[in-house]
């Protein structure tokens, strides 16, 4: 029985002081294709296993001179990826046993046949492909970890190196060798950043945070995220940080802060106080007003109005790009979530005659996000919903778990989305318009905000739209432990 998924040639030594077993296991094999060499001893086999390297061992317990045991145990010690069967007799099982403890693979009792000998080699190959597998995809992974431009450091439970890459190591300045096992306060001079590990790994079970910081440390500044690594029941094994060089990210956000502010106290500010003398205008206290020098300074108030919201939006905006955007998360109640957004825009659908609902959910698990960039992204799609919805439409808000996400919904009776239009709302000051939306007032930017933030969570956003009969925005978020 030949193995079809084999794709490399097993070498075989048979250690069996019978000379037809030495044989017959040698025909058998050689038969598949295999390399097979022989030994009639102990000290024989063991001279060979010194030398050479074997896939697999078949090695008889029960010879004189030196025993299968004491050869066993040195195999364990040379060569411990080789799976070694052991060849007994009935009366020897005791052995077979005590040779399982050992390390040996798996036993064949003699006599035996064709069919039995390859049913155990074929489970022995079997395990040798997986060992070599997994240390394959070792070998790949750690060479993939170590030429990330980013740093990693992964730490056991008790806060001991298990992994840094070269870039952490330049990153924190470690001059000693390779820091394995060491403990990490050892290897890591950044308080903060032993701080967020000894965190992440003191949470409970029914806990879990991904905590973000930055660290600066002389000319440098790092970004920081540390998560626990957890097994399938929910014990923390370690920790898992990953630093970002984010220096000169930094720099541009300093470029950008001073213009900001300067947009804040150049513009915004003379804006807000034109806003505030027209309300004293508009409501009578520098004299009485016509109807049309009403109607003109009420307009005037709008577009100031705009301006004003078009200026904030834009440094949230900038904030966000900017990389200002690394808060801490928390895990967040859905379902109280969902419910306080609609709570709030409740009046505002009433004033149009336009029902505002929460559809019925179920228990949702925790979701790690940031609570006011949450409340941001809801407020403005209920708010987009509302304005593009005519009188007596409807709008609701719902959610499900959907694999190992989370889908929210906010769905609208509305004006709906042309498909030309559909990929340019989500761009900078696009707007759509068209006869039934141009008396909808906006910035054009709450959408671009809207995926800049769901974006920074790890998720997407979808729509599905159709004309003059309504549009759904799903906003698709990451689940703990998905």
């Amino acid at each position: 029985m030949k193995n079809d998924a084999l794709t490399f040639q097993p070498r075989v030594l048979v250690i069996d002081d019978e000379k037809r077993i030495r044989d017959a296991c040698h025909k058998m094999l050689t038969q598949r294709g295999f390399d097979v060499a022989r030994a009639e001893s102990g000290d024989e086999g063991l001279e060979r296993i010194e030398k050479e390297h074997f896939d697999l061992i078949l090695l008889d317990l029960m010879m004189p001179g030196l025993s299968g045991i004491d050869v066993l145990e040195r195999v364990r010690d040379l060569h411990p990826d080789t799976a070694v069967i052991v060849i007994t007799g009935y009366a020897t099982l005791e052995h077979s046993i005590e040779a399982m403890k050992k390390g040996a693979f798996d036993f064949i009792p003699k006599p035996f046949g064709p069919q039995e000998l390859n049913i155990v080699v074929d489970k022995a190959l079997t395990h040798i492909r997986t060992l070599q597998d997994i240390a394959h995809e070792k070998s790949r992974m750690r060479s993939l970890i170590n030429h990330l431009a980013g740093g990693v450091l992964a730490t056991d439970a008790d806060r001991k190196v298990a992994l840094a890459n070269p870039a952490f190591l330049r990153m924190v300045a470690w001059k000693g060798g390779d820091p394995t096992g060491l403990p990490a306060a050892e290897v890591v001079s950044y308080p903060a950043l032993i701080e967020m590990i000894d965190k992440v790994l003191s949470l409970s079970r029914d806990e879990f945070a991904e905590l973000n910081e930055e660290i600066e440390t002389g000319e440098a500044v790092y970004g920081v995220r540390c998560v626990p690594f957890r097994d399938r029941a929910g014990r923390n094994l370690g920790s898992l940080t990953v630093l970002r060089d984010i220096t000169v990210a930094k720099k541009m956000d300093r470029l950008k802060s001073e213009f900001v502010s300067m947009v804040s106290h150049e513009i915004r500010s003379p804006m807000n106080s034109v806003l505030m003398q027209l309300k004293v205008v508009l409501d009578g206290l520098a004299g009485d007003l016509t109807p049309k020098q009403k109607e003109i300074l009420d307009r005037s108030s709008l577009r100031l109005k705009s301006l004003v919201d078009l200026s904030t939006e834009l440094l949230d905006l900038a904030r966000i790009e900017s990389g200002r955007f690394t808060q801490e998360k928390e895990n967040l109640a859905v379902a109280g979530l969902l419910a306080d957004q609609v709570n709030l825009h409740t009046p505002k659908a009433l004033a149009k005659n336009i029902t505002l609902e929460l559809e019925p959910h179920g228990a949702f698990p925790p979701l790690l996000a940031n609570l006011r960039n949450m409340e941001e992204v809801l407020s403005n799609l209920i708010t987009n919903a509302i304005h593009y919805t005519p009188e007596g439409g409807r709008v609701a808000v719902g959610a499900r778990v959907d694999g190992g996400y989370l889908k929210i919904h906010v769905t609208d009776t509305g004006f709906g989305i042309a498909p030309e239009d559909r990929e340019k709302i989500f761009e900078r000051f696009y707007r759509v318009k068209n006869e039934k939306t141009r008396y909808v007032t906006g910035t054009g930017l709450g959408l671009p905000i809207v995926k800049s933030i769901v974006e920074s969570h790890n998720g997407r956003i979808q729509l599905e739209s159709e004309v003059d009969k309504g549009t759904t925005f799903y906003v698709i978020l990451p689940l703990i432990g998905h």
